[in-house]
């Protein structure tokens, strides 16, 4: 089964379940749907941040400072969470993400969805997918704000990295 044929489920403006559809069917018609974003972190402490694949259905060839994904339907969140995270960094045995908060994705062009925020901290050997993953490095955090302007980054894990420094600010 292809990324486009992965069935999700389809969620309204209060993130409840009103149907389902095909991922590519989600994606073309901007059906809004779930999503978890990970930020995985190494023993010490520095962030994972990777460069998409250009086979990527959405944000091809983009930096991101999250792992994780769309919200298989059925599945909850948190399965979701660690799902996506073993697998984009290619390892098992990773502890639960811990759930830090969730927001509703707005673009402002009409496509939204709901984004789930985790971290996890990864002391195990990572090997990305190489379907998902070109290029990956455990980052400083003040690496990862250098770079903010100098490299294009996918806009939803952006606004993901904004609410979380605010998260943690308020914290």
């Amino acid at each position: 089964m292809s990324a486009a044929d992965e069935i999700l489920d389809i969620v309204d403006e209060n993130d409840h379940v009103i149907g389902q559809s095909p991922r590519g069917e989600a994606y073309a018609l901007g059906l809004r749907h779930r999503c978890v974003f990970v930020q995985a972190r190494d023993a010490e402490g520095r962030v994972l941040v990777h460069r998409r694949t250009p086979t990527k259905l959405v944000f091809p060839s983009l930096h991101d400072m999250f792992v994780g994904g769309v919200v298989g339907a059925g599945e909850s969140y948190d399965e979701a969470a660690l799902r996506e995270a073993e697998e984009e960094l290619g390892v098992t045995g990773l502890p639960q993400p811990r759930h830090l908060f969730t927001f509703l994705y707005d673009n402002g062009s009409g496509r939204t969805w709901w984004s789930a925020v985790y971290e996890v901290r990864c002391e195990l050997p990572v090997q990305p997918q190489v379907e998902e993953v070109a290029w990956h490095g455990f980052l400083p955090e003040a690496e990862i704000e250098r770079r903010l302007t100098d490299w294009e980054w996918v806009p939803d894990g952006l606004a993901a990295y904004e609410r979380l420094k605010a998260f943690r600010a308020a914290g």
